[in-house]
């Protein structure tokens, strides 16, 4: 059957729709609109809720719609269906739906059904016109067949289909999560795999590597030296971490302090924990001000790095987009290719490597003279790391935009392998990497 045949023979009568202007509503619950938006995939949807006057629906009584009736939408998409609920005692129609009254030989459960599914649905968008709002029409929708059983079959397949409906409900649920977890599976083995680096699981230790500790005294003696010679100032708030009677011991501003509750896992014996301030130098950058002032595209202008010059998921900043005069160096950061740039606010904690030199804008912290301690691709991966991100949320400030500064990235706890080790460790994460992609 169509659903254009006559009442008599068939089951639709009545497709009307209202077109209601702003004076015909009313805070009054009298007759409520039935709208786009009410018309889910998956049945009604109690939302955006209009009424209009039982006095002026009185003049659109071809478009009131009782409990039980079906409702089809013109658009968005067109076609689908619902069954109006008994919420309201009365509705009436919006403009972008028509109404169907079932024949009394039809049962109004298994009419939904056939009206949404694909059987139905595929006449409609073969038919459906428009390019930014793709919709059918009430002509149109009269003509369209659905296949009609007996009204006692009719009954049987409605049964059936709300037997197995939950099951449908299950897989449906179970296959999102499979989706969703298929799509998310190569960044979390990524984040896996950068955490067993960070805690010294990702390789084998060798027994014959120079411990972490025994790198950490050659640092420090370079330091004394140079504060000796004058080349460098002497560190008011160096740190010195160790461990006696199997916990963590932190020696800062001349204070002895167990520090045990920090440390958030066990690293290997030949590793050593960290504040990384103490084995690099952290600095924020500046921004020379106002920015479009010193700005120029002269050949002799300084690269100007901002984050928009990073790809997204990158590894290194190779270039950037814009430059500022040489005048605007002083007031503002001046950094060099090998160094790295981590964001401070919003995504903050991202890490990049620059491959030039240039300025540096207050959005930025650099990491630099970092070589004595940690190899450059694995200091790179360390601050990947979901270790790092989580170091560094528990430093943020700010109450809606986050940012994280010099003082406390030098205070954050990090472990340091023994520098031979972190290139097995570079080696290792580089071997695997590549057939994380082929996961996508």
């Amino acid at each position: 059957k169509s659903l254009g045949a006559p009442v008599d023979d068939a089951f639709a009568d009545g497709p009307f729709g209202s077109n209601l202007k702003k004076e015909h509503y009313t805070e009054e619950h009298e007759v409520r609109l039935i709208q786009l938006s009410n018309i889910g995939d998956e049945g009604w949807k109690d939302a955006n809720t209009k009424y209009t006057t039982y006095m002026h629906a009185q003049t659109l009584s071809r478009s009131m719609v009782k409990p039980g009736c079906i409702v089809i939408a013109k658009m968005m998409p067109a076609g689908r269906a619902i069954i109006v609920p008994d919420l309201e005692k009365d509705y009436i129609l919006s403009s972008d739906a028509v109404k169907f009254i079932p024949n009394e030989r039809l049962d109004v459960e298994y009419l939904l059904f056939a009206i949404n599914s694909p059987a139905f649905r595929n006449q409609v968008v073969a038919e459906a016109h428009g390019v930014t709002r793709v919709r059918t029409s009430l002509g149109k929708l009269q003509t369209y067949y659905l296949p009609i059983p007996p009204l006692k079959e009719q009954k049987k397949i409605v049964q059936q289909i709300k037997n197995i409906y939950p099951l449908i409900k299950k897989y449906e649920s179970g296959e999102s999560k499979r989706l969703e977890l298929d799509s998310l599976f190569p960044d979390l083995l990524k984040k896996s795999i950068l955490q067993e680096a960070v805690m010294g699981k990702l390789v084998p230790q060798d027994p014959n590597d120079e411990p972490a500790s025994v790198l950490l005294e050659k640092i420090r003696a370079e330091k004394q030296r140079l504060i000796a010679e004058g080349k460098l100032k002497k560190d008011k708030h160096e740190s010195i971490i160790y461990r006696r009677d199997n916990s963590h011991y932190e020696k800062l501003d001349g204070v002895e302090r167990c520090i045990d509750d920090e440390i958030p896992f066990e690293i290997p014996a030949s590793w050593a924990w960290i504040r990384l301030g103490n084995v690099c130098e952290i600095a924020r950058g500046g921004s020379p001000r106002p920015i479009k002032d010193y700005l120029t595209n002269s050949d002799n202008g300084v690269n100007w790095i901002k984050i928009g010059d990073s790809d997204k998921g990158g590894k290194y900043i190779n270039s950037t987009k814009e430059k500022i005069i040489p005048e605007g160096v002083s007031k503002s950061r001046y950094v060099h290719a090998g160094d790295f740039l981590l964001t401070n606010s919003m995504s903050f904690g991202r890490p990049y490597i620059l491959n030039v030199d240039g300025c540096i804008h207050d959005g930025w912290l650099v990491i630099s003279d970092y070589k004595d301690a940690y190899n450059k691709d694995y200091l790179y991966y360390m601050l990947s790391s979901t270790f790092a991100y989580y170091q560094f949320c528990g430093v943020v400030s700010g109450a809606v935009v986050k940012n994280l500064n010099s003082e406390k990235v030098s205070a954050s706890l990090f472990p340091l392998p023994p520098l031979v080790e972190q290139k097995r460790i570079v080696k290792k994460i580089e071997s695997l990497l590549p057939s994380l992609s082929e996961l996508q």
